[in-house]
């Protein structure tokens, strides 16, 4: 699409990314972690009676002008909600790019309007089934041209050498996660297992780690049908002590022990997952998690990604938990 050979007039004063669902959710989460304090990424939410392509709405905030950037990114694009925004940022001279399926209306909404229109990569069994904003490929397929647009515009740093390294380490996960790998060496297959029957309580330390968190509790929604709380390190010890030290410890059975159970189903307790990724400043709050979980009888799983960059580690934290959703929803019938 020509992104490698653009040369900005200088950096954005804001980024504002606009989007149907969990895919535009994410992307906004990423892009602003690794952006950092350099300028505002902003997610514009959608406004509607239904969460269909003609039911949503967006709009500009009042601020908006020539030196901001708006990023349009969906798996659909047949939304005319996105094709008006366009429309509307023109108007306010607010520079539009778009990442969306090569042959949908929002391709022409975005050349009327003199933006950048990038065709999404899709793989050759997607063209003829809608896809779930949390499914991996959506993610990686959207999130990718952006990256690279923002390493031109100097707002983050992801050149094509470190997004060919992230590349390498997700088909490095492939491997170790995939269906053809038994249980006890899969990573993936192995958290899903730990997760069934569990509310996961995803803990996470380090800056990369809290969006895969946060992502991974919206994969266990929208794909395998399970709820989850999420939290970032040391907050979430106080945030969570009640929820550990309440029903959903695993210790926590307030009737007697001896009866008979069988024909009743089985209690949902917490298990904490916790996402770790070189805290900041090299303080670690993961000791004092560990002694919170296991001093309420609560059951603990941890990832912690190899050596690599930002956005290597990143990409493996998001890799490993989306396969372990995935199995959690086969596992389940999600």
């Amino acid at each position: 699409a020509g992104v490698g050979n653009l040369k900005p007039d200088g950096r954005p004063r804001a980024v504002l990314i606009a989007g149907p669902g969990a895919a535009a959710t994410h992307a906004a989460d990423l892009l602003g972690t690794l952006a950092g304090a350099g300028s505002p990424v902003t997610r514009l939410a959608p406004t509607g009676v239904a969460p269909a392509a003609g039911a949503l709405r967006w709009e500009l905030p009042g601020w908006a002008g020539s030196v901001d950037l708006l990023l349009i990114a969906t798996p659909d694009g047949a939304e005319p909600g996105l094709s008006l925004l366009a429309e509307q940022a023109y108007r306010r001279g607010c520079t539009v790019v778009a990442v969306a399926p090569a042959r949908s209306p929002l391709n022409d909404a975005v050349s009327a309007s003199r933006g950048l229109f990038i065709p999404m990569a899709t793989a050759p069994y997607d063209h003829d089934e809608p896809l779930a904003g949390a499914a991996p490929g959506v993610l990686w397929a959207l999130l990718t041209p952006l990256l690279a647009l923002l390493d031109r515009t100097g707002l983050l740093e992801a050149p094509p050498e470190a997004i060919d390294k992230v590349a390498d380490r997700l088909d490095q996960i492939a491997e170790r996660c995939g269906p053809a790998i038994v249980t006890y060496s899969n990573p993936a297959k192995t958290l899903a297992s730990e997760l069934a029957e569990t509310l996961p309580v995803v803990w996470t330390e380090g800056t990369s780690a809290g969006p895969a968190g946060r992502r991974f509790a919206a994969a266990l929604a929208e794909l395998a049908g399970t709820p989850a709380v999420v939290a970032d390190l040391p907050e979430a010890l106080a945030a969570h002590n009640a929820l550990l030290a309440g029903r959903l410890a695993a210790g926590a059975d307030p009737d007697d022990f001896f009866r008979d159970r069988v024909d009743e189903p089985p209690a949902l307790h917490a298990r904490v997952v916790l996402l770790r990724d070189r805290p900041s400043g090299g303080l670690t709050a993961a000791p004092n998690a560990r002694d919170l979980a296991l001093g309420h009888d609560t059951p603990i799983s941890e990832l912690e990604p190899e050596e690599g960059g930002e956005l290597e580690t990143l990409a493996e934290l998001i890799a490993i938990t989306d396969f372990a959703a995935v199995y959690l929803a086969l596992a389940s019938g999600a």
